[in-house]
């Protein structure tokens, strides 16, 4: 009983082998690009807004929920008012990559790109600094600009004539 049942067992083994034979499933990966699926997570990249500034307003929720602690970032203020980040830094040698800084920024500035063959030959090169992290482009985003859809008064547009922006309220017309 206990032979015959491990004959099928191995011969049903067997035969999800030789199914399996006539397919081919190997890519050569230098030579043919893979096929990523959409919603691969790969480098995170830092973008801009279609003014050409950075999108980036120095917030630190990225750095708050990363769950490694791989991002790094101080803040500053242009003379306009916008806040941008003095210093930023991902340390990739510690990144998992997960998505969670991409969901968090309110900007749209840090997005994962299909980048994934990246290697280094010293531990210290993984460290990648602002400048090798902002891109020319505007990324999955083309037409976002926080600055136009916020409420904040900047230049050349007050509070309320942001797009789909109401004019704030007068509270103390509510006042008896």
């Amino acid at each position: 009983m206990r032979v015959w049942r491990n004959i099928s067992e191995l011969g049903a083994g067997l035969w999800t082998t030789l199914r399996q034979l006539g397919r081919t499933s190997t890519v050569s990966y230098p030579e043919e690009p893979l096929n990523l699926p959409p919603r691969w997570r790969g480098r995170p990249v830092l973008t801009r807004d279609p003014d050409g500034d950075e999108r980036c307003v120095a917030c630190q929720l990225c750095s708050a929920v990363c769950p490694t602690r791989c991002i790094e970032l101080q803040a500053g203020e242009r003379p306009d008012t916008r806040r941008y980040p003095l210093t930023f830094r991902i340390n990739f040698s510690r990144c998992i990559y997960c998505g969670l800084c991409e969901e968090a920024c309110p900007t749209l500035a840090i997005q994962l790109l299909d980048e994934f063959a990246f290697s280094k030959e010293h531990h210290a090169d993984f460290i990648y600094e602002k400048e090798a992290l902002l891109i020319d482009g505007t990324g999955k985003h083309p037409h976002y600009n926080f600055y136009r859809h916020s409420g904040v008064a900047l230049q050349g547009k007050d509070k309320g004539e942001g797009i789909n922006e109401k004019t704030p309220v007068n509270v103390r017309s509510n006042l008896p």
